[in-house]
């Protein structure tokens, strides 16, 4: 583990393990990830990648080890509990509604409300498509047609979306895995810039990738 005086870190994951019957999924495992830095997770398939990434984001509870978010410990009993706390995790599948567009992915779960005539409740689609369109410009997403569902759009935009989704709802932590799989070379360039965006913005990230190039390029540790 890390003994860095400050910052402090922004998730410290501290000697957790998980079973599943006989089988040990993830052993001992403490980890620290810092504000602005982006950690690589990198390991042969079965190795626990996943099933950590999901006992930080509340899928799983370990059965053992502790997890503090801050200076406060987290265990959540759900990915909404992780979500509100500001854990943004964009798996494989992206988790993205495919009939839905982008504004509709982006506010999921969260949708803006607004009355009719005064009384009646009503998503505001209007301040949805607005603030969708603002946060895909700050991190300079070109999605023209923001209307269209996202099966429609290409791999790279969907990354974007999921991505820009995390940054509206202001993420303490960004957990990506594999960011770039399936993707084509100027694709991939341009998720990483976005990983390098949160970066900078001061957004940990935790980074699960195969990829050894896209690892040394953007991770500040492995």
């Amino acid at each position: 583990m890390s003994t860095r005086g400050a910052p402090s870190a922004a998730l410290r994951v501290t000697e957790v393990s998980k079973h599943f019957g006989g089988l040990v999924a993830v052993d001992n495992v403490s980890l620290e990830v810092y504000p602005g830095e982006v950690v690589g997770l990198l390991g042969d398939n079965g190795a626990g990648k996943s099933t950590l990434i999901k006992i930080i984001s509340g899928v799983f509870r370990p059965d053992s080890g502790r997890i503090y978010l801050g200076d406060r410990e987290a265990m959540f009993a759900t990915p909404m509990e992780a979500r509100m706390a500001g854990i943004e995790t964009i798996y494989q599948d992206l988790a993205l509604c495919e009939n839905l567009d982008a504004p509709a992915n982006i506010f999921l779960g969260r949708e803006p409300s607004r009355r009719v005539l005064r009384v009646l409740p009503a998503v505001d689609r209007k301040l949805m498509h607005t603030e969708s369109r603002t946060v895909l410009d700050r991190l300079d997403i070109r999605i023209p047609n923001l209307g269209r569902p996202m099966r429609q759009m290409s791999g790279g935009q969907r990354q974007a979306v999921a991505i820009a989704r995390a940054v509206y709802w202001n993420a303490r932590l960004m957990i990506m895995d594999e960011p770039t799989a399936a993707l084509g070379v100027p694709e991939q360039r341009k998720v990483l810039q976005l990983v390098r965006t949160l970066r900078d913005a001061g957004v940990p990230v935790i980074m699960i990738t195969h990829n050894m190039q896209d690892a040394f390029e953007v991770a500040d540790r492995l």
